[in-house]
C-alpha cells in the first residue's frame, strides 16, 4: 500500500506541475479569443484548488472562471454565462485547443446568439478554421456565419394534419444563394440581397 501510494504521489505531483504551467497559458489564450467574440474586456481564468482527497484525476480540482465584461469578477462559468456566451466560450476554447483535442465532430447551437456584424463574421471564420481538419456542425440564424460554411442544410417545419414535422434538406447552387439572401432580407428576395448573398458566399469560402 505504501509503495502504491508513493507511486501515485509521484505521478500526481507531476500532473499538478504540468497543470500549474499550462493553466495561465490557456487562460491568456482564451481571454484573447474572447475579445473578438463580442466579450470585450472579458476574462477567463483556470483555478487550481487542492482536492479534498486524492482522486483518479490527481490532487487538484480544476475550475473555469469567467468575467463576461470589464469590471466584473470572474466566477464559475456555469453561474454567470448566458447560453450565447457559453457557446462563444466553447468556441474560444475549441479554437484555442483545436490542435490538442481528438474530437472529430464539434456541434455549436446558435453560437452567434446576441452578436452581429463583424463579431458574427469572426465567429464564422473561426468555425471555418476549425472545420479545416474536423467536422463542424453549426445551427445559425446569421448570414455572416452561414456564409462561411462549406455545406448548407435548411431546417424547416411543416404542419401536416395535426402534427408538425421537421425536415432537413441540403441546398446548393442558386438555392443556396437564395437561402442566404432570405437570412439577409426576409422572404421577399431582391436583386440586391441576392447579389449580396452571392458575394458573401464567395468571400466566405
Amino acid at each position: 500500500e505504501a509503495q502504491a501510494r508513493a507511486s501515485y504521489m509521484l505521478e500526481a505531483k507531476a500532473v499538478g506541475k504540468a497543470r500549474a504551467k499550462a493553466a495561465p497559458l490557456l487562460a491568456r489564450a482564451i481571454t484573447q479569443a474572447m475579445q473578438g467574440l463580442g466579450m470585450q474586456g472579458g476574462q477567463f481564468e483556470v483555478a487550481l484548488r487542492p482536492a479534498p482527497q486524492a482522486a483518479q484525476s490527481g490532487l487538484e480540482d480544476v475550475e473555469f472562471l469567467v468575467a463576461g465584461h470589464a469590471g466584473s469578477t470572474p466566477r464559475p462559468v456555469g453561474k454567470v454565462a448566458s447560453g450565447g456566451e457559453l457557446s462563444r466560450m466553447a468556441l474560444a476554447i475549441a479554437v484555442t485547443t483545436s490542435r490538442l483535442g481528438t474530437a472529430q465532430t464539434l456541434i455549436f447551437d446558435e453560437v452567434d446568439s446576441g452578436v452581429g456584424g463583424a463579431v458574427a463574421e469572426t465567429v464564422g471564420r473561426l468555425m471555418q478554421q476549425l472545420g479545416s481538419d474536423r467536422q463542424v456542425l453549426a445551427v445559425t440564424h446569421l448570414p455572416q456565419v452561414a456564409a462561411c460554411a462549406h455545406h448548407h442544410l435548411v431546417v424547416s417545419k411543416q404542419l401536416q394534419g395535426k402534427a408538425t414535422l421537421s425536415t432537413v434538406a441540403p441546398v446548393g447552387g442558386e438555392q443556396r444563394v437564395a437561402e442566404i439572401a432570405r437570412m439577409l432580407g426576409g422572404e421577399k428576395l431582391s436583386g440586391t440581397t441576392l447579389a449580396h448573398a452571392k458575394e458573401m458566399l464567395q468571400s466566405g469560402l
